[in-house]
């Protein structure tokens, strides 16, 4: 079944529960996943990087819209220099191995986070996946890498102010969609749903703009563990949020 062919409203009359339009996942614990079996910490990537794909397929066929993934913050720099470089490595190996699932649901790739700072043979990949699922009609699928919200909204600050100061646009008329549109999720809706593994109740500088009224679902499930059921669980969470946005819950 493609994404295409799986609508919201189908999504929501075979579950029986709201469909999130946008889920965002923190996928947290390969790192301890790993040293918990004694092994090297690469290997906990690896083995989180395969629980990837259930996961998108399974929002594309549910009728998800967006899929955001934070796969690598711009703090993770500073982990051991042979960390970083398998993480790179598996990330050029993944979208390789990924294409053909991501073309046959229809499935449109976006970057998100700066360029400074990857290596080129990772840009070289994630540019070309980009490129061939730019006519997908499907769902969003999102990588965050090297991404930092705080940097992302410096930059939406900066572009914003370099068209004041070049007379295309009048201060007055910034509004809050002036600043999401300058944003690296621009054109996709807000996350209304916020799922971070390995227990930890904190956002870490993930979508700071974007989820400010997301739901948020924390499982003490290591990221390579985590799996379908784990999903049915999160979004059965959100299905029962009285969701009021600052407002109060209808009589």
């Amino acid at each position: 079944m493609s994404a295409t062919a799986a609508t919201t409203t189908e999504a929501q009359q075979h579950t029986g529960m709201p469909v999130p339009q946008h889920v965002a996942i923190i996928m947290d614990g390969n790192g301890r996943w790993a040293q918990r079996r004694g092994l090297p910490r690469a290997a906990g990537h690896q083995a989180g990087s395969r629980v990837v794909r259930p996961i998108v397929e399974t929002c594309a066929q549910r009728g998800v819209q967006a899929l955001t993934l934070y796969s690598f913050s711009s703090e993770n720099w500073s982990r051991p220099a042979d960390e970083v470089a398998a993480i790179m490595l598996l990330l050029q190996e993944h979208l390789r191995n990924e294409l053909p699932m991501m073309l046959a649901n229809g499935i449109r790739f976006r970057r998100l986070g700066r360029r400074e700072g990857m290596p080129a043979e990772a840009l070289h990949m994630l540019d070309e996946t980009e490129r061939a699922t730019a006519h997908g009609r499907g769902m969003h699928l999102v990588l965050a890498l090297n991404y930092g919200a705080r940097a992302e909204i410096t930059d939406a600050v900066r572009d914003i102010a370099n068209k004041v100061r070049q007379g295309e646009l009048d201060p007055a008329a910034i509004t809050e969609a002036t600043i999401s549109d300058h944003l690296g999720t621009a054109g996709l809706p807000d996350p209304d749903l916020l799922i971070r593994t390995a227990g930890q109740w904190r956002v870490s500088n993930f979508l700071l703009w974007q989820i400010s009224y997301a739901e948020m679902h924390v499982t003490e499930t290591l990221w390579p563990d985590f799996n379908l059921q784990d999903l049915d669980r999160a979004f059965r969470d959100f299905a029962g949020r009285q969701r009021t946005f600052g407002g109060l819950k209808a009589k």
